[in-house]
């Protein structure tokens, strides 16, 4: 239990570190643009398995 407190304390830390930076904006932007490009890649990944013949 000690160790999973210490892991929760250094999360807290860098989550700390990165709110109150202005490291928190950039990472929201990151984290927007990532979103929209993992889900073009799967409406690309899902058209393309759609239109495949499958094998039997």
């Amino acid at each position: 239990m000690l160790k999973w407190a210490l892991i929760f304390f250094i999360v807290a830390i860098v989550a700390g570190v990165f709110g109150f930076g202005n490291i928190s904006a950039a990472a929201t932007d990151i984290a927007r643009i990532l979103f929209f490009i993992f889900i073009i890649l799967f409406a690309i990944s899902l058209v393309t398995s759609l239109l495949k013949p499958r094998r039997k």
